[in-house]
């Protein structure tokens, strides 16, 4: 390890350190993603239009986990073993996962809007023609930074790859700011107004069936800071910014899929049944949500 200079701002420790809590994060999502996957997979009962969202935010986010694991290994290397081409694929690879995740967050508050609110079925055809959309934009955003707009490059801890941040050129900009507003705004803003008319549908009926201000907090708390962060160098030079602060940010927003997964497949009362099945073989009845 010592013919490999660590980078600047960085000690041993901190390679380890950040490397223990990319491996922790990234394992627990794994697992508990896993979980919601195979429960989908193996459970008859949990296969319906609704659940298929939830499935995919799931598929989403595991490989959210599989970046954040990746970076970990890297870590404890103390350098980046895959070259100049696999950092690029690795930013590209955790791209889609990071635009699917955060379309599948706003499909599924669209979707709950319409079970709670509307009582309007979903039909697998809008939920297949909607999760391909959802999966074919993300690929084509995620790669746009491998055709010229914008640039895949190292992080500080140079361990781990993500849009180029530092540069702050036009391409940079423009870029990032299409994509704060398209994966970022537009699925803030849908899920804002579909929870808040579940919230006033829940205190019409005196029945609260879940905390409906928790998806948009997770989401903003977990994403928020880093993507300040991007959006501040788009204006000044983020390199005046610690470089360990700048790989707090990236690691705090890796933690988005173990919240996912405790919030949309164990905490969502038409999945959480269907997990539990899977666990323990017993059935659980689904809630009746027109009785209410």
């Amino acid at each position: 390890m010592a013919a490999y200079t660590l980078p600047e701002g960085f000690t041993e420790f901190d390679m380890f350190t950040f490397g223990s809590a990319l491996l922790v994060g990234g394992m627990l999502g794994f697992f508990l993603n896993a979980i919601s996957i195979v429960s989908f997979l193996t459970v008859k009962e949990m296969r319906n239009p609704s659940n298929f969202f939830v499935f995919n935010l799931a598929v989403a986010d595991i490989c959210l986990n599989v970046n954040g694991l990746t970076a970990a290994y890297s870590s404890y290397l103390r350098y980046w073993p895959f070259g100049q081409d696999g950092c690029a694929f690795h930013g590209f690879q955790g791209m889609i996962a990071v635009l699917a995740s955060i379309s599948f967050m706003a499909a599924i508050a669209w979707d709950r809007y319409h079970q709670y609110c509307t009582r309007q079925k979903l039909f697998w055809s809008t939920t297949l023609t909607m999760s391909g959309i959802i999966w074919i934009l993300s690929i084509f955003w995620a790669a746009v930074p491998l055709m010229g707009w914008g640039v895949y490059d190292f992080e500080p801890m140079r361990t781990c790859c993500t849009l180029d941040y530092t540069r702050g050129d036009r391409d940079y900009v423009t870029f990032m700011l299409t994509l704060v507003l398209v994966y970022l705004m537009f699925p803030a803003v849908t899920m804002l107004s579909c929870y808040d008319s579940i919230y006033k549908h829940f205190k019409k009926i005196h029945h609260h069936r879940f905390n409906t201000s928790l998806p948009l907090r997770v989401m903003l708390m977990c994403w928020g800071p880093y993507v300040l962060m991007c959006i501040y160098a788009c204006f000044e030079d983020v390199t005046v910014v610690s470089p360990k602060l700048r790989m707090v940010l990236p690691v705090v927003a890796k933690t988005n899929p173990i919240f996912n997964a405790l919030l949309y497949s164990f905490g969502n009362e038409f999945y959480r049944g269907g997990v539990w099945h899977f666990l323990t073989g017993q059935k659980i009845v689904d809630p009746d949500i027109k009785s209410k």
